[in-house]
């Protein structure tokens, strides 16, 4: 009897940059890794989009669609190169307009992406709507997402699989046309039971053919388990990367997984140890002088109390230690038990997971509750779609007076419509005035990284990165 081939997606060239570098790796270090990756078999890439987006354009001088056309070149026209993209955001710092984000789908097309991975932090399925359409629209693969994680202890609500169950069927009704099913697990903290549940109750509402994914960390130390549950519940594909970007905040290594399905009925992508090891190998000599930061290594204990994504915990540990308080990183962890429950259990995924930790840091350093976030006030406000459950009436109302906001039940997309800075007009206007030239790509750069894309367009952005100093100024 065959084996039951399950399809992976690496990684490595997006979620594993972000998680460890915080995106910030220049694209000729890379690419002869990502030829290594292709003469070893893999044919599925995650290789742009999220917070990844802005990373070359503000750290890097590098422009992503290049550096996509250039992937898809190596890789060439049969690979399926996929990107994420958060919903009613797509890879925009601030909810777009509909014009932005039909214009997102229109352009990743264009530059190489096969499949677009779309979610919503908060499981607001009328937040995907939108974005699901232009991507069909545009001739792309649509992955739909439920986003995952478990409640800090103590804590219910949301995020159990009845939970996720009513949020399906709630696509299904919206008669949300999507070409496969992602269940994301940024912080790695759902639990691998759960996970087993979730995977098998959507595979008896969906049935054989749909496709269904599991992605997952290793953040909290479970992703393995949570893989093999996943598969034997009825999942069709995982994601991967590859050393030394795999593991600790990251996704689990490839060939972790190919050791941990040894003897089962599992067809990890007729992959093969001795080629993925000389891929991995390459990789370490392109990375070799790149400073990997110690956290980004590291499985932690306190990450099911407090969800964390890989990403954003190693973005955050920066930040911190540029600031030099560094010393204030498990306060802040603690503090995000109450941000998280009061907030409403949006799931701890960009951008909902910068606002946990921005709220949990203030906590931390200005006294609890004193100040709030905006990102987080906004959030609990109404701004930018409905919380699975109604946040704290209390903190509702801390949030208006703090932030002079009243709570709104406005289409988040309306409200961007209304906004002139949001328009694909103004950003053609501000380039004219720039003497710079009014193509759809950097009508889009600019909208998607404001004035920092404006300077990366001049050419007056500072170089943050070189080999060996991904996290300094030079």
């Amino acid at each position: 009897m065959a084996k039951k081939y399950i399809d992976v997606m690496d990684t490595t060239f997006r979620d594993g940059f972000q998680s460890v570098f915080g995106g910030r790796v220049l694209m000729d270090d890379f690419f002869p890794a990502v030829e290594a990756a292709k003469n070893a078999g893999i044919n599925h890439f995650e290789f742009g989009g999220g917070a990844r987006f802005q990373s070359l354009y503000f750290y890097l001088q590098e422009d992503a669609f290049e550096m996509m056309d250039r992937f898809r070149e190596i890789v060439g026209p049969e690979a399926n190169l996929q990107t994420l993209s958060r919903g009613i955001n797509t890879v925009m710092l601030e909810t777009g307009s509909r014009e932005m984000i039909d214009l997102h789908a229109k352009l990743f097309k264009k530059h190489g992406t096969t499949t677009i991975r779309n979610f919503d932090a908060l499981n607001d399925v009328d937040n995907l709507a939108y974005s699901a359409s232009c991507i069909k629209k545009h001739g792309l693969n649509h992955e739909a997402v439920i986003t995952m994680m478990d409640l800090p202890p103590g804590c219910a609500g949301a995020h159990d699989v009845a939970f996720y169950e009513k949020t399906l069927r709630n696509m299904l009704e919206a008669g949300m046309e999507f070409d496969s099913l992602c269940f994301k697990d940024a912080s790695g903290t759902a639990n691998p039971k759960k996970v087993y549940e979730t995977i098998a109750m959507a595979r008896k509402l969906l049935g054989e053919e749909v496709h269904l994914r599991l992605h997952t960390h290793e953040t909290a130390g479970v992703s393995v388990a949570s893989y093999l549950a996943a598969l034997e519940a009825g999942a069709n594909g995982i994601d991967m990367a590859a050393a030394p970007v795999s593991g600790g905040t990251s996704q689990p290594d490839i060939l972790t997984m190919l050791h941990a399905t040894k003897g089962t009925n599992y067809n990890l992508g007729d992959l093969k140890l001795d080629k993925i090891l000389k891929y991995e190998e390459r990789l370490k000599e392109c990375l070799a002088e790149y400073m990997i930061p110690p956290e980004a290594t590291q499985v932690s204990p306190l990450i099911p109390f407090s969800p964390m994504p890989g990403g954003a915990l190693t973005a955050n540990t920066q930040m911190m230690r540029d600031a030099g308080n560094l010393d204030k990183f498990d306060e802040v962890i603690a503090e995000m038990k109450e941000v998280v429950e009061k907030g409403g259990y949006g799931t701890s995924v960009t951008p909902v997971s910068q606002f946990y930790w921005q709220q949990a840091y203030a906590n931390v350093m200005f006294g609890k509750w004193k100040q709030i976030a905006p990102g987080y006030g906004r959030m609990v406000l109404g701004y930018f779609g409905k919380t699975p459950v109604a946040p704290d009436a209390q903190i509702v109302a801390l949030a208006s007076e703090k932030l002079n906001l009243e709570a709104t039940s406005e289409n988040p997309l309306d409200l961007a419509d209304k906004v002139e800075e949001k328009s694909i007009a103004y950003w053609t206007k501000v380039l004219e005035e720039e003497g710079l030239e009014t193509s759809e790509e950097n009508i889009f750069i600019a909208a998607a990284c404001d004035q920092k894309g404006i300077a990366f367009l001049k050419g007056e952005g500072p170089l943050m990165i070189r080999k060996g100093k991904n996290n300094q100024n030079c």
